[in-house]
C-alpha cells in the first residue's frame, strides 16, 4: 500500500490499484475504496457519502 494519507476526496492523489467497473468500484494505491455513485470507503473505516451533480446542472451534450 502507499504511504498516501488524503482527505477526500482520496482521487486526487492516489492512483488505482484495482478496478471492476462491472462492479462499481475501483481501489486506490491508499487503501481508499471509491464506487462509481461517487462514494468512498476510507482505510479507516469512514464513509464518504456520494456528491452526485443535480440533474439540472448536467450537461446536454446534443443539441
Amino acid at each position: 500500500m502507499c504511504t498516501h494519507r488524503t482527505t477526500s476526496p482520496a482521487a486526487d492523489h492516489a492512483h488505482v490499484v484495482a478496478a471492476r467497473p462491472e462492479q462499481g468500484w475501483t481501489l486506490l494505491c491508499d487503501g481508499t475504496l471509491v464506487f462509481d455513485d461517487s462514494g468512498e470507503l476510507l482505510p479507516d473505516g469512514r464513509v464518504v457519502a456520494p456528491h452526485r451533480v443535480p440533474a439540472e446542472r448536467l450537461a446536454v451534450a446534443a443539441a
